[in-house]
């Protein structure tokens, strides 16, 4: 008997039936009896067996099992097995299966072929199928996958992303950072000539992500205009986070995202936040004058991050606009400011400044001025002209040494994290973000975006960020148990995807042997091994 799955479209139940095929002697045709058994939970996705049956019946994860198996099979089987069993235990295969009933397995099959297959493009996705034991079984040809990603629809993945933030901890940091994403397309609305951090003379989209700092996982994304600043994106994400409907939201952002409308944002919506901040900010400056002395004394030091660090409780000038009022709510709020002093940073900057000013100054002296760099040309040096002499540059020390007095120092603001050296290991962490984004460009290939249509775009960047989800659990369990000593990530996936699996009309699943060292790769990613003869 097969199992069927369908979903009743007036209250989103999900029921499951067993389904029997038989001849029917009279009408010369095949046809088929269907068994209610029970349904899936909505929330959860596990099996709920029917009050009637005598004993639970356990559905089957795979639509072939083995007694729909029409031919003898062998494929390679180690690799996806071991995503398999990480989609069970992040909940990627539930959560997609009850926003995506019809799509999830192939969802899952292209997640899987971009995991496995490390830069190559899915055209090459068939000959990977038919060698391949993977969710979908059978291949999807290229226009079949434009297809896939043009039906994944904005509520489906809107659902996926609530369900997956109801996965992760409400105590956790949710790390919260952009990158861009470069385009030839013509087509695509939100491709926008822009600044990025590589200096791509193309048009670009922007990607915001959010990852929990101690699953270290990704659960929330959104795509943005490529001419947008990080700083303007706050208000859309706690937009965002209020509709997906999560708790106890605690975010850490670089100073890039800083501006007192979303500090005043975030109080005003009880979120709790670390940010950094530009020392050169005037209250940060004034906390500054009257910590330096007190901050570089040896009690401030840490020698596990060889810094020296303190923190100041603040009151911060809390506003909010009511247009519905037509007034402004002024209050305070407390909020904690941690200031620090590296001696290395201290050297960096002003080397850095020094590289700058040389810069500038033959700049100036060769009458090529550069207009993004006018500013710092009036900030830092006097030019006047005579007749005889012709350019003269002069510094202005005093605005050199007014900058040369913040050398080494860096701050953070938070409303919630007292400790300074809790908090400077909260935002460190957050360097998982920018791995993730070099995983989601590179290892998934997804730097220059090969699509054409809004839709098509939509869907694979939501399939490349399932198979980013993988990726991340494998590196972070790769990084625990130090098996980047030994491994690369591919070097590690490929060592398991060699393992066979053996499919044979009336007869189970049978895997192939399994090496002692393959074995000891499954356990510590936490899976266990598949069984074998």
């Amino acid at each position: 008997m097969a199992l069927v799955y369908l979903k009743n479209k007036t209250n989103g139940i999900t029921y499951v039936y067993e389904s029997e095929n038989y001849w029917d002697k009279d009408k010369q045709q095949s046809r088929s009896r269907r068994t209610c058994i029970g349904k899936l939970d909505p929330q959860t996705g596990a099996f709920i067996p029917s009050k009637r049956l005598n004993k639970p019946i356990k559905p089957s994860s795979s639509k072939a099992d083995s007694t729909s198996v029409t031919e003898s099979k062998r494929h390679y089987a180690g690799a996806t097995f071991l995503l398999d069993a990480i989609g069970n235990k992040l909940g990627i295969t539930a959560d997609l299966k009850k926003c995506f009933p019809e799509q999830y397995d192939q969802m899952l099959s292209v997640a899987y072929y971009l995991i496995l297959e490390d830069h190559n493009p899915l055209i090459r996705f068939p000959k990977w199928a038919s060698t391949h034991k993977h969710p979908y079984g059978k291949d999807i040809p290229s226009q079949r996958s434009s297809e896939l990603f043009a039906s994944i629809t904005e509520e489906g993945r809107e659902r996926f992303f609530r369900l997956q933030g109801r996965r992760r901890t409400e105590t956790e940091y949710w790390a919260y950072d952009t990158t861009t994403i470069s385009s030839y397309s013509e087509c695509l609305n939100q491709v926008k000539y822009g600044v990025n951090k590589e200096h791509d003379p193309i048009p670009q989209m922007n990607l915001a992500l959010l990852f929990g700092e101690q699953s270290n996982l990704p659960f929330y994304y959104r795509k943005l205009p490529g001419n947008i600043s990080d700083v303007q994106t706050v208000k859309s994400l706690i937009a965002d986070m209020e509709f997906l409907d999560y708790k106890k939201i605690k975010l850490v952002m670089d100073r890039g995202f800083y501006s007192e409308a979303n500090i005043n944002a975030l109080f005003q919506h009880h979120l709790k936040f670390l940010i950094g901040v530009k020392v050169s900010l005037k209250y940060v400056q004034s906390e500054l004058e009257t910590a330096r002395t007190q901050l570089q004394k040896w009690e401030n030091f840490n020698s596990d991050y060889d810094l020296f660090a303190c923190s100041r409780t603040i009151t911060w000038k809390y506003t909010q606009h009511r247009p519905y009022k037509g007034d402004v709510l002024e209050g305070e709020r407390r909020a904690y400011l941690h200031l620090y002093f590296n001696k290395e940073k201290e050297a960096e900057d002003a080397m850095k400044l020094s590289r700058l000013l040389t810069r500038l100054k033959q700049e100036l002296e060769s009458g090529k001025r550069d207009p993004a760099h006018e500013k710092a040309y009036a900030k830092y040096f006097e030019v006047t002209s005579t007749p005889k002499r012709g350019a003269v540059i002069r510094p202005k020390q005093e605005a050199i040494d007014a900058a040369a007095k913040n050398y080494g120092y860096f701050a953070m603001l938070s409303n919630e994290i007292k400790d300074p050296i809790e908090a400077l290991a909260v935002y460190r962490n957050k360097d998982l973000i920018e791995k993730a984004f070099g995983n989601l460009k590179e290892r998934l290939n997804f730097r220059r975006m090969e699509v054409s249509s809004e839709r098509s775009l939509d869907g694979k960047l939501f399939v490349e960020f399932v198979a980013l989800i993988y990726l991340s659990y494998i590196k972070k369990e790769m990084q625990e148990k130090k098996l980047f000593q030994r491994y690369t990530m591919q070097g590690l996936l490929d060592e398991l995807d060699v393992i066979e699996c053996y499919e044979r009309p009336g007869h189970d699943l049978r895997f192939g042997e399994i090496t002692k060292r393959q074995r000891e790769l499954y356990e510590l990613l936490e899976v266990a091994p598949p069984s074998s003869l």
